[in-house]
């Protein structure tokens, strides 16, 4: 009684995975169709994708290198007038008292006449 219930079970399973591989492989392999054409079908705009992004890489970096380079000289220059004025400082002082001096002078002599 055992071994033909275990052989009963036996078909069932073998039945279910013959059934299971009936309905499944072919799914399986529209699915696979479907994929691939799929990729052949948008092939054209990946490559694309691509050279724009190699493109706009290179124009990216090109352009990263150059405001990096401006930025560079900017601060050389901003570098080297503040080390030049600097100095000059005194000279500006020196300059603004005496000019102080003169418009202060002017008034007074305008206030006099």
């Amino acid at each position: 009684m055992i071994e033909m219930l275990a052989g009963l079970v036996v078909g069932f399973v073998v039945l279910a995975v013959g059934l299971l591989f009936l309905v499944a492989l072919p799914l399986i392999l529209v699915g696979a169709v479907l994929r691939l054409a799929l990729a052949v079908l948008l092939l054209p705009f990946k490559l694309v994708g691509l050279v724009f992004g190699l493109v706009f890489g290179a124009l990216g970096l090109v352009l990263k290198a150059g405001f990096g380079l401006v930025a560079l000289l900017v601060g050389l220059l901003v570098f080297l007038g503040v080390v030049l004025l600097v100095p000059l400082l005194p000279l500006l002082l020196i300059g603004l008292v005496f000019l102080a001096m003169v418009k202060l002078a002017g008034a007074v002599v305008t206030a006099a006449a």
